[in-house]
């Protein structure tokens, strides 16, 4: 009865007309692509995450207040590559918004502007959770989130042309900060460039590579399948004498299994902000490298 009473609340909520507003309303899948369209937009935006930063973004409910911000907005921008595709069409499907669905002005998938790694030739549900169009966790590295910020400044214009000359100027002004961070970011990670490291899941590819670290293993078997006894003792005797400095994983996901194996493989669990907002202090995506630049350089 109570979920009855909540679904008529939304849909009431969704027949009413909302008041004109001057700013552009963004409503994005990642917190980072969020922060990134309040940075590009400035007063000319309002921009909102459905995820949560410390919240695995595989999953999520297509609960009631979500619809009604994805109903409201102007433009509507996703990871794409999949990695939404147990919970995002629902919440488009439901808001019955127009203007974001796919191919609509205001949809933007920034996974169109990346280069995807580890396209398989055949994905099935047999390798777990690999989806067909390559890894999704392309937001780890910054040069990825740049080819999106460069899209969402575009769409901005797009979308509200009186603006241009303040997206214009805006864009230049993350241009040239986005310049100045990798310079300072690979000059402090230089140091650790063929550093060997496992992962928990396999989404730090990207930022890996951009970094010239080198994943030896996954912790999860298979993409989204949970850490078998067997897996991990197979792992650990393939790479007991590699020198793995690091075990790496996001905010999400259990640490205690990752801080056996690191202690046993003579390594340091570092757990990283994946995501805008997966840590206190973390608003920006320049916070958010700072912190994964800064963690992986300080510790021992």
């Amino acid at each position: 009865m109570k979920t009855s009473r909540l679904l008529l609340l939304v849909l009431g909520v969704l027949g009413v007309a909302a008041p004109a507003s001057a700013k552009l309303n963004v409503v994005t899948t990642l917190p980072d692509f969020a922060a990134i369209a309040q940075e590009l937009g400035g007063e000319r935006v309002n921009a909102e995450a459905l995820l949560r930063g410390t919240q695995d973004p595989h999953f999520a409910d297509a609960k009631p207040a979500l619809i009604v911000k994805v109903n409201r907005a102007d433009m509507l921008v996703n990871i794409g590559l999949g990695l939404e595709a147990g919970w995002l069409p629902v919440l488009m499907t439901q808001a019955r918004n127009a203007n974001i669905q796919v191919g609509a002005p205001g949809y933007l998938d920034g996974s169109q502007f990346v280069t995807a790694k580890e396209v398989p030739v055949k994905a099935d549900r047999a390798m777990g959770d690999v989806h067909s169009g390559g890894n999704p966790h392309y937001y780890t590295a910054p040069d990825e989130l740049f080819r999106v910020a460069q899209a969402i400044s575009a769409k901005l214009v797009e979308l509200d042309p009186e603006g241009r000359t303040y997206y214009q100027e805006r864009w230049q002004a993350f241009a040239t900060k986005y310049e100045q961070k990798v310079r300072e970011w690979q000059a402090k990670l230089a140091p650790l460039r063929g550093t060997k490291v496992i992962v928990y899941h396999q989404s730090w590819t990207y930022f890996l590579d951009w970094a010239g670290l080198v994943e030896v293993g996954a912790l999860e078997p298979k993409p989204g399948v949970s850490p078998s006894p067997s897996h991990v003792s197979r792992l650990f005797n393939q790479v007991k004498d590699q020198k793995v400095r690091f075990v790496l994983q996001e905010v999400y996901h259990p640490t205690s299994l990752s801080e056996t194996f690191a202690n046993k493989a003579g390594a340091t669990l570092v757990v990283l902000p994946s995501m805008v907002g997966a840590a206190d202090g973390i608003v920006t995506i320049w916070d958010k490298f700072d912190r994964i630049v800064n963690q992986l350089t300080t510790t021992k």
